[in-house]
Formats: structure tokens, sequence, C-alpha cells
């Protein structure tokens, strides 16, 4: 603990941070741009695709409630399922399927053996805004079934600007050791062809709350949970076209807590909450959450390699460890081990290449964008004490890919692409686990014999929108991708004896969208609706003679819609909402799936107010819909099909400028709503039935000079 405050006094000491103002466009341009989905900078306008920006501003008025990356996308981004209220994201889908997370196009997600931890990845005080391309994409590869979460870290100013920050945060339902802080620090700017940001985050939670004072459970917690962030970004403009950029971050988020759970019944009605450890012993196990994960990325740019041509070299890495909790459910008495406790090790490695050609003539614009993916992605998940739960799996994936944009008398804008998928999968020999659910109740552990999975998809992607009429935007697009995530699960829970005979086909997800887009003044409106269908899914049924939930591949429909609204009243006040529907089915046995996939309906709104030039309120409000599709197994429901009832949020932040100084002041669930988050809902798994987190306040203030 004292070498990790020495360490970041330190760094605070070097000076420094990014900040928020320093490297942030313009507001308007900027919610006007993309990058991701076609890896060129492109105006939202010309997409023809459903994107959602999470802006700077959003993103700072949101911080100033919480530093929780789920609870801003589940109120920013249309079409992304509600917040678990936790440190995982599982159950928390884009349109009903995993979306690959990435920063600065960096993949950060873990699919081989998708943990549902890949949305906390950095601190969002280092990001300058949030790219969401949704549906099935061939873009950027495997991974991305429902769409991709592109964080894009903030960008060096002309000038040097120093920024401090400190906060803290408690319960206002029960102060009692829920107190906790937030220091920032960090420095940024340009000398001569050199520019360069630092940034140091620590934060220290105190014990989570729920509406009623209790301390919300300990699975995938985080009560008395410590974070840092250390970020990097160095560039160097040798001339007008060509620069080279060393970006590094480093984070961490482990909840290292005396404190253990009373486990309730989702069935019953009885909540699960934690209370002090009086026992005298330890808690098994490790701190839970990251516990060091690296991301290195080296970029090459030359914006005229040759004639109106530019091109982009990258080579990054990335190392992580997410440690989950301990769980009795990971026992085998036979070899003396009441629990255990796994983790997600991955390292990844990639090279990307990527070129840019424009061309002219008569009407018609015409760019084309081509390259190569490499990446080497070992990913294993281990126990802490050593047992093999899944083995080790070595990918190797290159990628070819040629996207074409046209845009046609300035009225129309194609887009048509290719990718060329190749991915050889590794795997040595192994044994599955035994595990016991109980003394009498365990699965039986086989011997696999491994070998290489090879996997070749072409995927297509085509898109149409007209843009004359700012009134009438319309779109389609077709969209396919190709997925292979979580072999790890399938893996894991093998019940033959070679690894050829688990059904580990690739998934390859058809999607269609239409939609449009509307603005008149200071009124701007969209909608969207969409089907999404593959021919192999994996959802899971509990098997009562193992105690273990099994996956199951099936063909599945998803399909669903999205509306958007935002208005402005004038300089000083605007206000918005977001609707989103989707549902989704197998349709093999023609059943619902579960919350792992599914959502419930979502509501969210906005209001920003600016009473005078220097202050600034802004309020935000969630409503999660009820969703009831399963009938109850012998009186109770199983798995992830428990019903949901619906529950509203309300957030407030507020801020006021006072010459350097900006002090600033938000709360979370304003009302003190009493409500279980949809996944504690609908999953009926042990000790996940926790409530939301009550009415928390959080105050603070910075200085930039």
């Amino acid at each position: 603990m004292h070498k990790s405050y020495l360490s970041l006094c330190v760094t605070l000491a070097l000076p420094t941070l990014a900040l928020a103002n320093a490297s942030v466009p313009d507001s308007e341009n900027i919610e006007r741009i993309v990058v991701t989905g076609s890896r060129i900078i492109e105006s939202i306008d010309e997409v023809p695709a459903s994107i959602t920006i999470v802006t700077a501003e959003q993103l700072q008025d949101d911080l100033q409630v919480s530093s929780e990356l789920q609870n801003m996308l589940a109120i920013r981004v249309p079409g992304m399922a509600p917040s678990t209220g936790s440190s995982s994201n599982s159950g928390q889908t884009l349109r009903g399927r995993a979306a690959l997370v990435m920063i600065d196009g960096v993949p950060q997600s873990t699919p081989l053996r998708n943990g549902a931890l890949g949305v906390r990845t950095l601190d969002p005080s280092v990001i300058e805004r949030i790219e969401v391309i949704k549906g099935a994409t061939s873009i950027y590869g495997n991974g991305a079934a429902g769409g991709i979460i592109n964080y894009i870290t903030k960008k060096p100013g002309k000038e040097h600007q120093v920024e401090l920050g400190l906060s803290s945060r408690a319960s206002l339902v029960k102060l009692e050791d829920s107190q906790g802080h937030r220091l920032e620090g960090g420095l940024n700017g340009s000398v001569n062809q050199f520019s360069y940001v630092l940034s140091a985050v620590r934060e220290e939670n105190g014990v989570q709350r729920d509406a009623e004072g209790d301390i919300i459970g300990t699975k995938y917690g985080i009560s008395e949970s410590v974070a840092q962030n250390y970020f990097t970004k160095l560039a160097y403009q040798f001339d007008d076209d060509k620069s080279l950029q060393l970006t590094y971050n480093y984070y961490e988020s482990q909840m290292d807590a005396d404190l253990v759970d009373v486990v309730g019944d989702i069935n019953a009605g009885i909540k699960t909450y934690a209370i002090k450890n009086t026992s005298g012993e330890p808690n098994p196990g490790e701190p839970q959450g990251p516990r060091g994960n690296h991301n290195a990325m080296l970029q090459y740019q030359d914006f005229e390699v040759f004639s109106n041509t530019d091109m982009t070299l990258d080579g990054y890495w990335q190392k992580i460890e997410n440690v989950f909790f301990y769980s009795p459910v990971l026992a085998n008495p036979d070899e003396g081990y009441a629990g255990g406790q796994s983790y997600i090790k991955s390292e990844k490695r990639g090279f990307r290449a990527t070129f840019n050609s424009q061309l002219e003539w008569d009407q018609i614009e015409g760019t084309f964008i081509y390259g190569a993916d490499l990446l080497n992605d070992v990913t294993s998940q281990p126990l802490v004490d050593g047992r093999i739960w899944v083995p080790e799996m070595d990918m190797s994936n290159l990628a070819f890919f040629l996207q074409t944009k046209w845009i046609i008398a300035d009225d129309w804008v194609l887009k048509a692409g290719v990718r060329k998928e190749s991915i050889d999968l590794d795997v040595n020999d192994y044994q599955t686990l035994k595990l016991c659910r109980s003394a009498d109740v365990c699965s039986i552990p086989m011997d696999v014999t491994g070998g290489k999975l090879e996997y070749r998809a072409t995927t297509y992607n085509v898109g149409l929108r007209y843009m004359a009429d700012e009134r009438f935007s319309p779109f389609a697009n077709y969209s396919q991708g190709a997925d292979i995530s979580d072999i790890g699960r399938l893996l894991r829970t093998a019940t033959v004896t070679d690894i050829s005979d688990i059904r580990t086909e690739a998934s390859i997800i058809d999607n269609y969208e239409v939609g449009f887009s509307s603005q008149f003044d200071d009124l701007m409106f969209s909608l969207a609706a969409y089907r999404s269908t593959s021919e192999l899914g994996t959802s899971n049924t509990f098997d009562p003679n193992t105690g273990v939930y099994m996956p199951v591949r099936a063909p599945q429909k998803i399909w669903g819609y999205e509306a958007s609204l935002d208005y402005a009243v004038d300089d000083s006040l605007s206000l918005g909402a977001t609707y989103s529907w989707v549902e989704g089915k197998d349709t093999d046995k023609d059943v619902y799936l579960g919350a792992r996939q599914i959502s419930a309906p979502k509501l969210t709104a906005f209001l920003d107010w600016r009473p005078v030039d220097n202050a600034k309120l802004s309020l935000t409000y969630l409503h999660v819909g009820s969703r009831d599709r399963f009938d109850p197994v012998d009186g109770k429901y199983v798995g992830d099909q428990g019903p949901i009832d619906s529950y509203d949020l309300f957030n407030l932040s507020s801020r006021y400028q006072l010459g350097n100084w900006e002090l600033f002041a938000g709360i979370e669930n304003l009302f003190n709503e009493d409500y279980y988050p949809a996944t504690s809902q609908a999953y009926t798994y042990g000790g996940y039935n926790t409530k939301g987190l009550g009415t928390t306040l959080n105050l603070g203030a910075k200085i930039r000079f």
C-alpha cells in the first residue's frame, strides 16, 4: 500500500496528467466524426450504420458521478444492456451479442475465454471519446459479434497544461466505512515536434452500500477496491506527413476486502449481502480483479506514402491477468480443495498495416481502405492453486481486408468490403477438471487429446445511405462477422476424448439493419431496426448430474430496434432520450434466449442546463423495463432465466468553474431506488442476487494551470 502511494506521488511530482479540455477538439465537430467503423476519419453523416459517440463532455459529466465505465455506457449507448452494478459486464451485451472492446484499436477483450471483464480496462479520465459501432462486423475480426467499443485516448494539447484533482465519495444511506477517495494528476503539451500526455490516477473505494444500508455482496464486488491507472503517450512529428507515436497504459483494480457474503436466494426473494469477517480466519483466495493489465502500442503514420495514399502501421502488445472471486463450485474434496479461484491469463501481440487511397472523377469520390492484420493471442484460465481449468490456447490470426467507400454526386454513400480470415488454434493434450457441487455430485474428468483447429472464412459487408437532405437521411446495411468466441468455455466442459469432437465451429453472424436520421434545426432524431442471425450460438443448460452449466450450440436469431432524440432548447438548455428493445430465440428449439444475451427494454433521458456561463447541471435517467419469458422448473427459475422487474435510476452532477479551479458534485441513485440490477434478477446462480448501489455522493475539485 505504501509503495503504491509513493509511486503515485513520484508520478505526480513529474508532474503528470492528460486533461479533459487540453486535447478535445470542438465538441460539435467531434460528435460528427467516427474512426473505428472504417479505419478512416469520416463524418457520421456518411456512415450507413448505427453509431454512438460518447463525447468528452458527457464523460466528464458522468465521471463526476462514478468512474465505472459500465454505468456510463449503459446510460449513453442505445442497444447497450444495463450495467450489472459490479465489476463484471456479464450480460451487458450490445444488441444481444458480445462486443469487442478496444483501446485506440487494440483489442482488450479476451474472446477465446470471454470472462466479461473487458469493459473496465482503463480509467475514463484518459479517454477523449468512446466510439460504439453496432452490429456484427468483419472490420476487426474475431470477438465483434455485437459490434465494437473503442476507447479513443486523449491527444496532447499545443501548450503545456497541468491538472490535479481530488475527490471523495461516500454513501448517503449509511456513512460507516463507505468513504473513498480519488486522486488524479497529469501533464500534457508540445515542445517543437515532440508532444506528450502523461496521467496517473489512484482511486480507493469504501464499502458499497445498497438502498437499505447493507454492504453489497462481494461477487465481482467493488467494496474496498483500489484502482490505479498510469498512462503515457509520446509522439514525434518528423514533418507534415510523417509521425511516430508510443502509447502505454497500465491498469489494475483489485478488491481486497475483509468481507464475507451472506448468500440469499433469488427464487425466495432473499438478497445476498456482505458483512465483516469476524471469524478470525483470513478469507480464502487472492484479491479479485485485474491485477496488472499492460497495453503498449507503437504507431507510424505517413499521410503521403505515395500519391493520394496514406499509411498507418501499428505494432501492439497486451498482457492481462483478470482474477475472479473464490468459489466453492471449484471444489474437489478428493484432492483437498474446498473451492478455488480462477483467473484469465492472456497475452496478445499484433501488427496492422492500413492503407487509404483516394481518387476522384466526375461526380464520384472513391476511397479504398486495405491492408492486413496479424495477431497472436495466447489465452488460458488456470486456477491460482495451480490446477488448469482451461488449457492454453495459442491462436494465430492473419487477415486481409478491403473496404471501399463511394460518394456519388454528394447525395449517396455506398460502402462495401470484404475480409479474408485465417485462424489457427493450437491446444495441447489436457484433462478437464473434476468439479464437485457437493461430496456426491461431481463432474467426470476427461483426458482430451489436443491438436490444431483451423478456421477459414470470408465475410462481406455493404451499406447505402442517402444524405442529400438532413431532414431525412435513410440507410440500410448488411454485414457479416466470423466469430470463435469463448472456445475456452467449450474446452473446459468437454465430454469427449478428442478436441476435434468438440463443437468448436466458428459462428458466421449475418446482420441486417435499416434506419434513418433526421435533423430539423435544433432537433435530431434517429431510428434503426435490426436482425441478427447465426447458425451457431452459445447458450447453456444446467446438468443436474454434475452440477455444471453445459454450453449449447444452436442457431440463434436476435432482433430489435433503437430510437434516439436530442433537442437544444437554447444555448443553455438541452435534453434528449433513447429507447432500446431487443429479443432473441434459439431457433432450433423455438425458445427465448436468457439474460446472458438478451436484456430488458431500456429507456434513458438526459437534461443539461447551464444557468450561468461558468456552471453546469446534468441530470440523467435510466429506466429498465420488465422481461418475463420463462417458466420455473420444479417451482424455481434456473440459469439466466429469472424474471426481471422494472426499476428507475436518476443521477445528478454539477460543476462550477472558478478561475483555474473547478468544483463539482455528483449523486448516484438520487432518489435511493431500492432495486436489483437486471442481471441480479435474472441470474439464479448462488450469490449473484445483490442489490444495486444506494444514494452515493461524490465531491471534488480540480485545478488546471
